[in-house]
């Protein structure tokens, strides 16, 4: 048993007050938190209810939208602005868990979620990111799940949100307040790679506290999120895919790509986006940016297959996406 104190935040102040004593965890719908509690892998001397802030979804004076990161999973997939500007999201969530997890989970704490690895859950097993120096025994174990892109030596981990995945698509911002004050991060650079330290798993500070994720208004062309799994309902990604294309007089004028299942991070493919970028808006083009970006890709004994999956993946959706555009 690992006691701890529970404190209720009025506020933004409040809440960076109290998370700035030690042990301090923030807490939103602890559909992770409270597991990775309940497996002794977080041991907080402090939990923070943050529940009571940032909870509103408001479109931003430049025809953008905001949204607190309170804001529960289900509102967010519900909502109208999101369903008609972004569907792209609402398909996200509504992969994403079963619709009691949903009703729960935060955005903030969808952002923050960690890992789904085996040998992270396993206290009999080696894993950096649960005991940094202890070793990677998925390298050479079942690796099935694991990340064939941007992984080291020390993890191979993934990261496991559906809804970040298509958050890295849209372009959107991650605000946080921390006692330095307030700052706007890309969702793109918000998440870490492994590297050595495969335990820091984003670029907030000690004591930094998610308050909104906000979208830009410029979503251009049709969307799609897709997500290929074990089974129908209730799995994670193998691989899953965001993908945004305009197709204009056959050409591609705008396309945005992220993978999911792949990385420590929602994998954003600027190596495809920049090979199709004004490239005719063809099965053959697509295919040939799905290898570019792929190119780079190294599977494990267990999960090379992730990179023909993602392939066949990219260039479906692609082709769906087109198809839509010429009907119009």
């Amino acid at each position: 048993m690992n006691p701890f104190t529970y404190e209720r935040a009025a506020d933004a102040q409040a809440a960076l007050t109290l998370g700035a004593r030690p042990g301090a965890k923030y807490l939103g719908g602890g559909t992770n938190l409270v597991d990775l509690m309940r497996e002794t892998i977080e041991h907080p001397v402090v939990l923070v209810d943050v529940t009571r802030l940032s909870r509103e979804i408001a479109e931003t004076d430049d025809g953008g939208l905001r949204i607190g990161a309170g804001v529960k999973n289900t509102a967010v997939a519900a909502d109208r602005l999101v369903r008609e500007r972004y569907p792209l999201l609402a398909e996200s969530i509504l992969a994403g868990a079963s619709a009691q997890i949903r009703n729960m989970a935060t955005v903030g704490g969808n952002l923050l979620q960690r890992t789904r690895c085996g040998y992270f859950y396993d206290d009999a097993a080696h894993c950096n990111k649960r005991a940094p120096g202890s070793g990677c025994d998925a390298l050479d174990g079942f690796n099935r799940m694991h990340a064939i892109f941007g992984a080291s030596e020390a993890c191979v981990a993934t990261h496991p949100s559906d809804m970040a995945v298509a958050l890295a698509a849209l372009d959107a911002m991650v605000t946080v307040e921390g006692p330095q004050g307030a700052r706007d991060i890309p969702l793109t650079d918000f998440h870490v790679l492994p590297g050595d330290t495969p335990q820091i798993e984003t670029v907030l500070a000690a004591g930094e506290l998610i308050t909104a994720v906000t979208l830009p208004p410029d979503v251009r062309g049709r969307s799609r999120y897709r997500k290929v799994r074990d089974r129908a309902s209730y799995a994670f990604a193998l691989v899953s895919l965001a993908a945004v294309l305009e197709v204009q007089d056959g050409v591609v004028k705008y396309v945005r790509l992220a993978l999911g299942g792949v990385a420590h991070k929602p994998w954003r493919a600027k190596a495809a986006e920049a090979a199709l970028l004004g490239a005719p808006a063809t099965e053959a083009a697509f295919r040939q940016a799905a290898q570019a970006e792929l190119a780079s890709a190294r599977g494990l004994q267990g999960n090379a297959f992730k990179i023909g999956l993602s392939e066949r993946l990219i260039v479906d959706t692609l082709v769906k996406l087109a198809a839509l555009q010429e009907q119009r």
